[in-house]
């Protein structure tokens, strides 16, 4: 698939469209369930009352992160001789390591909780399964549509 040159408004436009995301579901989060989990993780500090400051840097941090990695996997920028599954793979993995530093670092949740763990595990699965489902729907439009002009280039010659 071609792929339009992009400027690095497009990447920063990438960025704060993740951070967007996130802090969408963490407003979602907070308003649900922000009063009991008030103390026991950062990203609750106020309760139902928003997210600290303190938060939404660090949540703008791990979007920079991610985005980062996107371009360094999911691009040809980098790296042009891989096979796209390797490539999906070890950019999932860089997000994976990202994630756990940045738990450890932020004391997102206690650090020995296992069911914070697996809750980690199962939203990041999650996650990932519908970016990567979102990607491969955007990929199909976007093969269609070349797909459309191609014929009506070949049409006309």
């Amino acid at each position: 698939m071609m792929e339009k040159k992009k400027t690095v408004f497009d990447y920063i436009r990438a960025v704060f469209t993740t951070f967007g995301i996130m802090v969408i579901i963490f407003v979602a989060f907070c308003s649900v369930v922000g009063e009991s989990a008030r103390g026991y993780s950062s990203f609750f500090a106020l309760g139902k009352d928003g997210i600290a400051l303190s938060t939404l840097c660090e949540l703008l941090l791990f979007s920079v992160l991610i985005n980062l990695a996107n371009i360094v996997f999911l691009t040809d920028n980098l790296i042009m001789n891989m096979s796209i599954v390797m490539r999906y793979a070890l950019f999932i993995l860089s997000a994976w390591i990202i994630g756990i530093i940045m738990i450890i670092l932020f004391h997102w949740f206690p650090i020995g909780d296992v069911s914070a763990w697996i809750g980690f595990v199962v939203s990041f699965a999650v996650s990932m399964s519908i970016a990567v489902l979102l990607t491969r729907l955007k990929e199909r439009v976007e093969n269609s549509k070349m797909q459309e002009a191609l014929e009506k280039y070949n049409k006309k010659n």
